[in-house]
């Protein structure tokens, strides 16, 4: 008699949740993609995850476990609700206000499913790999397609590097995990080839997220890959023969791109000099307009977009070409916009995710769990570093790390309790 098996809704819903957590964190760094096939494509992943999500839940009965991080978000949404409402009449408002709380939404909800049915694992894989298919496409744009700094699936070549540097560290965090998932006492051959396997196609992604990286010309990106990679030797995630190993590749990449595309490398570098040297001058008018705007409303701000709507009137015209830029610094254009409540409550989005972090590294000792929040740590800081010279408050980087900073901490301190309670029913 045949038989077939029956998977229980809770089971699917899991799956499913698996499924939707993943493309949502996969899909962030080509999102330039699947917005030229659809404007609206890219928001389908993370609506669905919503979605989903909010069902199991309410089918469940089951609330979402609390965190600071979601105290934080509720209180973040709060405040953006009442800049957006004295801010109604403002032309960028509306839209930037629903840029913000689909970030807000979805990082609550990522906490909460990666604390429960998504490994944190996977999260770290998608991410990695998504971004390992932005690096490729980079790449093919300065090579194929004769762009002078690669951009990708990404409009700005900075926005680019950005999701790639972020990305470099969760490499780290996957290739410890990868270790032991074959018993070496069972199949031992099998076991080194896994292992070779894995070493191969992480190192590969490791080169294509550099040099997709470096071929982006962004300094911001440079300074963010520089401090990750700083803070995984710190920590001593990342050993120095990999960072030897790393340096000599890209620096092979670069002999070959000097030997065969010589005259479009030097008209890139000469292009990034004349913007370099454009950009010292427009950031540093930006970032003093946001300061007056700050200065001038400390408790609710300019409201969501509201930088790019008084940038003008605010730098007297200083930029006859460029009357609405974003201020390529995101804390004080979060701080311009949302206020001195605002952007304490920003940073404390941050803060939570950097105590979860470090919460974990300290409790769960040697092995992968530390090894993955030390990954998260160092990624975190490159989003911080590039972010100094970039608005990324609008991409998922920042938001999704937060996301996996808190859930690792809540499954870490669950199995710690679980562990204690089976230690004293032993003892009974």
């Amino acid at each position: 008699m045949t038989t077939f098996a029956v998977v229980r809704p809770a089971t699917r819903e899991a799956l499913l949740l698996r499924v939707l957590a993943c493309a949502t964190v996969a899909l962030a760094p080509v999102e330039g993609y699947l917005t030229a096939v659809q404007s609206q494509l890219g928001k389908v992943a993370p609506a669905l995850l919503t979605a989903v999500w909010l069902v199991a839940r309410i089918r469940r009965r089951q609330p979402p476990r609390p965190t600071p991080l979601h105290a934080v978000l509720a209180l973040l949404a709060v405040v953006l609700a009442a800049t957006a409402s004295r801010h109604a009449a403002g032309g960028f408002t509306a839209e930037y206000t629903l840029r913000w709380l689909p970030f807000l939404v979805v990082t609550a909800v990522l906490a909460d499913v990666a604390s429960r049915e998504v490994p944190i694992r996977w999260l770290l894989l998608a991410a990695a790999a998504g971004a390992t298919v932005a690096g490729a496409g980079a790449l093919y744009s300065l090579v194929a397609e004769g762009e002078a700094r690669a951009s990708g699936p990404q409009p700005d070549p900075n926005d680019l590097a950005y999701f790639l540097v972020a990305a470099v560290p969760l490499l780290a965090a996957l290739h410890h995990r990868g270790r032991g998932a074959i018993p070496t006492a069972e199949a031992p051959r099998l076991a080194a080839l896994h292992r070779r396997g894995r070493g191969v196609i992480l190192t590969a992604a490791g080169i294509i997220l550099v040099a997709g990286a470096t071929a982006t010309f962004s300094r911001g990106g440079a300074l963010g890959l520089a401090a990750a990679a700083g803070w995984l030797l710190l920590r001593r995630v990342l050993p120095w023969r990999v960072v030897g190993v790393a340096a000599a590749a890209v620096a092979g990449l670069g002999v070959a791109a000097l030997l065969f595309a010589g005259p479009q490398l030097d008209r890139a570098l000469q292009e990034k000099s004349f913007i370099a040297a454009s950009n010292v001058d427009t950031r540093e008018l930006r970032w003093q307009a946001a300061a007056r705007m700050l200065t001038a409303h400390p408790v609710l701000g300019v409201g969501p977009g509201g930088f790019r709507e008084h940038y003008a009137a605010e730098s007297h015209n200083a930029e006859v070409d460029e009357q609405t830029p974003v201020a390529h610094n995101m804390y004080l254009e979060v701080a311009a916009e949302l206020g001195l409540p605002g952007f304490a409550l920003f940073a404390g989005v941050v803060g939570v995710a950097a105590v979860a972090s470090e919460r974990t590294v300290r409790r769960a000792g040697p092995g992968p769990r530390r090894t993955e929040a030390v990954a998260i740590q160092a990624s975190l800081l490159a989003v911080l570093v590039t972010s100094t010279f970039l608005s990324e408050q609008y991409y998922l980087p920042l938001w999704s790390l937060a996301a996996l900073a808190a859930a690792a901490e809540s499954r870490n301190c669950r199995e710690g309790e679980g562990s204690a309670d089976a230690g004293a029913a032993r003892d009974q």
